[in-house]
């Protein structure tokens, strides 16, 4: 019986598809940072293949009606807004996606986002290196405590529940919004309270977003959400980028309707929008939740075991459609 033919496309750790290849003939595609001419060369290919592990590429109905043999789109991350999987579905294609590796590296770097924000590490480090040493005995160059302060967490899930984890070991009161309420149980463990979206964006101190991307969650950081919040609240997005309007958002911060932002995803990646670049109260990162060496081995293995599992088992560990 002839091997699986595997597709991987994105920067996986070849180290991490040795059982893979065991089982499955594997060719590694271009990376993307090519995007028409990538596009292109994988259009005139994915006939060849019975499975592909894609990172950022988007798989449309143009994709998926090209991938004649397709079985299985395993997404190298937890987001899989760049696949169409009722397309996919309809075509008997399964989709996975990878949501253990992701879990503690995203969660760490939205609390790196958040003590960063609030001991105004940019603007420190901006100043700095432009050659000012700065007088911290003025009550203008000081930043902010955040034991006391209220983490407003849009998002419950695994992520959002470790960010929250963090939060209650600094002494942070933890607020949440979800489509639904945890169990109580989960309540009492993270100490976080279930309030309504009005509640947690007057309330918050630090919003931190940790929903996925959906026609529901579509800019839902809007011009009314910022006018509704603290104007000492920072804003934390390691989510994805469509949650904000950005518009809203630059103007919300040269109108000092919020004290800053921290931003790991943007709407139009990877060209961050300009106004942003030049804010010293805005951190920027690019779209590296998952970017230490240890969770990216996991993820590839964790993208390639859903595959392996799929060809071996008749059924991918983590399918979502």
């Amino acid at each position: 019986m002839s091997k699986a033919k595997i597709l991987v496309l994105g920067g996986l750790r070849d180290d991490a598809l040795t059982d893979l290849k065991e089982v499955c003939d594997i060719t590694i595609g271009p990376v993307g940072h090519r995007p028409d001419d990538d596009r292109q060369w994988v259009l005139d290919h994915i006939a060849e293949y019975d499975g592909v592990i894609v990172a950022k590429m988007i798989f449309d109905k143009q994709m998926i009606d090209a991938a004649k043999n397709l079985k299985i789109i395993s997404t190298y991350g937890v987001g899989f807004d760049h696949v169409d999987t009722e397309y996919a579905k309809e075509n008997e294609i399964v989709v996975s996606n990878c949501p253990e590796s992701v879990l503690r590296p995203t969660a760490e770097l939205a609390l790196t986002m958040i003590l960063a924000s609030a001991r105004r590490i940019r603007y420190y480090d901006h100043t700095l290196r432009e050659g000012v040493f700065l007088n911290a005995d003025e009550y203008d160059n000081q930043g902010y405590s955040i034991e006391g302060k209220t983490l407003g967490i849009l998002g419950m899930g695994r992520i959002g529940q470790q960010v929250a984890r963090f939060a209650k070991a600094l002494g942070m009161k933890v607020i949440y919004h979800n489509r639904h309420q945890l169990d109580e149980k989960i309540e009492a463990e993270l100490d976080a309270k279930y309030v309504d979206f009005d509640e947690l964006i007057k309330n918050a101190d630090f919003l931190s977003l940790h929903a996925p991307a959906t026609d529901e969650t579509y800019h839902i950081i809007n011009a009314d959400v910022f006018k509704q919040m603290k104007d000492t609240a920072f804003l934390i997005n390691v989510a994805r980028g469509s949650l904000v309007d950005s518009d809203a958002l630059i103007s919300a911060l040269k109108n000092d309707e919020i004290a800053g932002a921290a931003l790991d995803v943007f709407e139009n990646e990877p060209h961050p929008r300009q106004e942003l670049v030049e804010m010293d109260n805005v951190i920027m990162t690019p779209h590296v939740g998952s970017a230490t060496h240890v969770a990216r081995f996991n993820l590839s293995k964790e993208a390639a075991n859903n595959v392996l599992s799929f060809f071996k088992d008749g059924k991918a560990i983590n399918q979502i459609n």
